[in-house]
């Protein structure tokens, strides 16, 4: 069980993670907009978390996410699309032995309400996760559902913050594995250093409702955004500690690097 929610918290990471910018807007307001998971652009993301330990076991594991997004509009509604893909490495069994294969994929559209404000972003929309890892170990082996909403303010060049906010559940046949009941927060601010470069924060605090189990992690990023003429370049790299942890399966320590990319 203690894979299955580790897959699940990470998974979380997979809808709302950071974006880039449009290239043709100025240095600053790329900057100010790098790190908008509603940023209203195509965008194309690879990103790892290396966990060095995990709880209850001593053990390491890895995930590399593949993520694709787009904005669509449905009448006068406007949206975003991403479809998220991992690919797992999870400790099973004793002496040291990892599972290693395509996880769950994931895909969450959210509906982008008018604020009022082009710098103030908020969305809401429904998130469903397919069972389409190729080995039991690194998936949750049961559809999933679930709702997502999604703050991001960047009136300010220099600072930018928000929080994404999720529920996801299992749903129909869960294989015998416990049914997902999971909460997560993800509360985000980046402080701009001057010439692409920002730091920053974007942690994932999870709690899963069945349980009572928790991981709280803390950390501090290093990014840079290049703009080019075609593609903005968005790349980091962030380690986090736990600070607070109940249950196996979550991290002490992981290290998330990133390359995002915008069309």
């Amino acid at each position: 069980m203690s894979r299955v929610l580790h897959s699940l918290v990470l998974a979380l990471t997979l809808g709302l993670t950071t974006t880039a910018a449009h290239a043709q807007d100025s240095g600053n307001n790329a900057a100010a907009q790098a790190n908008n998971p509603l940023a209203n652009t195509t965008a194309f993301n690879i990103q790892n978390y290396y966990i060095d330990e995990l709880t209850g076991t001593n053990e390491d594991a890895n995930q590399l996410i593949l993520r694709y997004a787009k904005p669509m509009t449905l009448g006068d509604a406007n949206w975003v699309m991403r479809a998220s893909l991992p690919f797992n490495s999870y400790p099973v069994g004793v002496n040291g032995a990892h599972e290693a294969g395509m996880g769950d994929f994931d895909i969450f559209a959210a509906y982008l309400i008018d604020t009022g404000n082009p710098a103030i972003s908020f969305g809401v929309g429904p998130q469903v996760v397919a069972p389409t890892a190729s080995e039991d170990a690194v998936g949750s082996e049961q559809w999933q559902a679930g709702l997502a909403n999604v703050y991001f303010n960047a009136t300010s060049a220099q600072f930018q913050y928000g929080y994404l906010l999720i529920y996801r559940g299992g749903v129909g046949d869960t294989n015998g594995r416990q049914r997902v009941n999971l909460v997560a927060l993800q509360p985000f601010g980046f402080l701009q250093l001057g010439e692409g470069w920002y730091t920053g924060t974007a942690p994932l605090w999870n709690y899963d409702l069945t349980s009572d189990n928790y991981g709280v992690p803390v950390g501090l990023r290093l990014g840079k955004v290049f703009p080019t003429p075609k593609v903005v370049y968005n790349t980091f790299i962030e380690p986090q500690f736990s600070i607070a942890d109940r249950g196996p399966g979550q991290p002490e320590f992981q290290l998330f690097m990133a390359l995002n990319m915008q069309f």
